[in-house]
């Protein structure tokens, strides 16, 4: 039998436990966990539970003098700290932890108040240093020899405290809760918004979720631990007349003091006592305002209130002027009223002078960035000799910008524009099926400083304006208020929005406004002008590019396709033909094999994408409604069917490009469309037009132009595993 001794060491509380074990060598795994408790005892596991252990303590045992004294000096300390934290922290979630140290500091600060009543009822008699010299200095050094004097100070921190902080915390507290749990399903689709363009990742999207969540969780602590504070408050006031009352009636009682010899020994104490606990309580209120009513930026309290009250010469210049006024005015102290406003005057043109000269600086760093950015061969125009260089290919898609919006697509500036618009390629590349061309920037000094515009193929498509330095809050159809900033509208789906400051980004979720940079707002606009025209952007290179991926997979399939049965030419034309109609073609393979079914019996690219369509129905629908199992169709009167079908047989089958309606009954279906589509919109669902085979063609394109959000189905294109449910039929009248 082996005995030997272990020692562990404990660094936090400085003591060596012995462990006695016998029967051989201890197993690894029990020393690796041996230590692992220790280290966890020393990282603070138990630091929480051995203060609670504390507090409990001074409650219930008489607690010396000289500890009171360290107590209470701790107690101030933390308070202190407590508010620089607050003061320096860059937005609220930075100190997260905030409602459980003020609840901590709180119970700190009652089982305080426990103590040194105690010590002040039982020893009070002794003297003033009877509590400890602490609660006696601040009793000296508050009352001066007159006691009312310091009840009414200690009256007047109490209603400051009480009445106007812990107050005013409260309510901002309940009423950023309040406005945060109502903000956070517009953040959370803002987030998945950005995922679904491509803007983020998923990691991103889930520390954005983790985020909101978190924001959440820390105002609705916030919002109960303002009722401590409240409640401390409350309780200072109750110590303080309990603490007085007991002291003279003991001192007159027990110890045969006179009334006024009681006042003065009580009083003293008792005046020292409230101050020592209600000054780290008005600090903590502070502190718990302040979180409250910050605002989430970089930059910290003194560097916010910098740029936001000073950033303007226009308020101190303004002041200075009523000073100066009032300095003017006879029987008023003049120097103090023309020397404050000298000062503010001062301020003002300093302001100014320094906004001028930052103007200047950054007007001739653009301007010279611009004239770097002009293309080589503009600036040797004249002594090179015309070539075929000088022939400028048109850019499938461009992105043209003004020269303030030149920093957006500047990575050496932190430009975000560049990445956005590859994620956005990206994203679409991989919803569409073939990949989206490169997008040619450049820069174009005959637009305005803040403007932009898409082209394709050299044709302006789009031109809109926006503001690198704000943020566009877009209002998603229902908000709480309204904004101060540049009222506009979304560049992207028209929606009414406002360009807004950075440090308003908080408000403006807060209210349902989903908010988003210039960079984010351009790209969007990228992405719907791309999705739209899509067809446009595939060619004959990228329908040989899809050959050669199907050649991979199914190689005896794409070489019987192409040449063998159709040419290329005509693939193009049938998957433009998806395009259009926002099919995705990434499942080549089953398109391919649709078109071979057809193309024995018709070389018609109409026939072929009828039959693609029925193919891939699956999808299509999938696309729709998800994974909904009802399907809510709108569907023509049978009348206004079978006269679409008649006029198309006369026009010869595959012909319906034919097909005229009669002005009044084309405007009818028209009106009749747009007001079932509508009704859906209101309940949420989306706008799908069941046709016959033959006419959906047709019909899919007369929709396109009265509503694009409608989806025209034929009756061959239902899956079987969805049930159809008519929610309106459309007809002449």
């Amino acid at each position: 039998m082996v005995s030997f001794l272990l020692y562990a060491s404990q660094g936090a509380l400085g003591v060596r436990i012995p462990f006695r074990c016998s029967g051989g060598f201890v197993d690894r795994t029990q020393m690796i966990t041996l230590r692992n408790n220790l280290a966890g005892v020393g990282r603070g596991n138990l630091g929480v539970p051995l203060l609670l252990l504390v507090m409990l303590g001074m409650m219930m045992l008489p607690v010396p003098p000289f500890l009171l004294d360290v107590l209470f000096t701790f107690n101030i300390a933390l308070s202190i700290v407590v508010l620089l934290v607050c003061v320096y922290a860059m937005r609220p979630l930075d100190f997260a932890v905030f409602p459980t140290v003020l609840l901590v500091a709180t119970l700190l600060r009652l089982a305080l108040n426990v103590a040194s009543t105690r010590v002040v009822l039982i020893h009070g008699h002794d003297g003033g240093s009877a509590a400890g010299h602490v609660i006696e200095a601040f009793g000296n050094v508050v009352i001066g020899g007159n006691y009312v004097v310091g009840v009414v100070v200690f009256a007047i921190l109490m209603i400051i405290n009480f009445v106007v902080v812990t107050k005013g915390a409260g309510r901002i507290s309940e009423v950023s809760a309040r406005f945060t749990l109502d903000a956070m399903p517009g953040k959370q689709m803002a987030i998945d918004a950005d995922l679904n363009a491509g803007l983020i990742d998923q990691a991103e999207a889930k520390k954005r979720r983790a985020e909101v969540t978190s924001e959440a969780d820390f105002y609705g602590s916030m919002d109960g631990a303002s009722k401590f504070v409240r409640g401390d408050a409350i309780a200072g006031l109750l110590i303080l007349f309990i603490n007085l009352i007991g002291g003279i009636a003991i001192g007159i009682a027990q110890h045969q003091m006179s009334f006024s010899e009681a006042g003065q020994v009580y009083a003293l104490l008792t005046i020292g006592d409230g101050l020592v606990a209600q000054i780290p309580s008005l600090l903590l209120s502070t502190a718990a305002a302040i979180m409250v009513t910050r605002v989430t930026s970089s930059e910290d309290m003194g560097q916010q209130v910098n740029r936001q009250m000073f950033a303007s010469p226009k308020a101190l210049a303004v002041s200075a002027a009523i000073l100066i006024a009032m300095g003017l005015v006879p029987g008023m102290p003049h120097m103090s009223f023309l020397g404050l406003g000298g000062i503010a005057a001062g301020g003002a043109y300093w302001i100014y002078h320094r906004q001028k000269q930052a103007k200047a600086v950054e007007q001739q760093a653009v301007e010279k960035q611009a004239q770097e950015m002009l293309p080589a061969q503009q600036r040797a125009a004249e002594t090179k000799e015309l070539g075929w260089d000088d022939v400028t290919p048109v850019d499938m898609v461009g992105l043209e910008v003004g020269y303030r919006l030149i920093p957006l697509v500047d990575r050496n500036q932190g430009g975000q524009l560049l990445a956005r618009i590859k994620g956005v390629r990206k994203k679409l590349s991989q919803d569409l099926g073939f990949l989206m061309p490169s997008v040619h920037i450049r820069d174009n000094l005959d637009l305005m400083p803040n403007a932009y515009r898409l082209t394709l193929m050299g044709v302006s498509l789009a031109e809109a304006e926006v503001y690198p330095d704000r943020e566009l809050a877009i209002n998603p159809g229902q908000v709480f208020g309204t904004l101060n900033g540049v009222a506009t509208k979304d560049p992207a789906f028209g929606l009414e929005a406002v360009w807004i400051e950075s440090s308003q980004r908080d408000q403006a979720q807060s209210l349902g406004y989903t908010v988003v940079d210039a960079s984010t707002v351009v790209a969007t606009h990228l992405n719907q002008v791309l999705h739209k025209h899509a067809h446009e952007l595939l060619g004959h290179e990228e329908v040989q590019q899809l050959m050669q991926l199907l050649a991979k997979s199914s190689p005896k399939l794409a070489e019987e396709l192409v040449p063998g049965m159709i040419s290329l030419s005509t693939l193009l034309k049938v998957l433009q033909a998806l395009l259009q109609e926002q099919v995705p073609v990434r499942d080549i393979r089953t398109i391919a094999e649709a078109i071979a079914n057809v193309a024995p019996r018709s070389q018609d690219p109409v026939a072929m994408v009828a039959a693609v369509r029925v193919a891939l129905s699956r999808a299509i629908v999938q696309g729709i409604v998800g994974l909904e199992p009802e399907l809510p169709v709108i569907t023509l009167e049978p009348r206004l069917e079978q006269i679409l079908l008649n006029s198309l047989q006369k026009a010869g089958q595959g012909s319906e490009d034919g097909i005229l309606l009669e002005p009044g009954m084309a405007e009818k279906l028209q009106r009749s469309l747009v007001e079932a589509a509508q009704r859906q919109e209101m309940l949420g669902k989306p706008a799908i037009l069941l046709v016959a085979g033959p006419v959906r063609a047709m019909l899919s394109r007369f929709a396109r132009l009265s509503v694009p959000s409608m989806h025209v189905l034929a009756y061959q294109e239902i899956p079987d595993n969805k049930q159809v449910t008519i929610v309106a039929t459309v007809g002449q009248n």
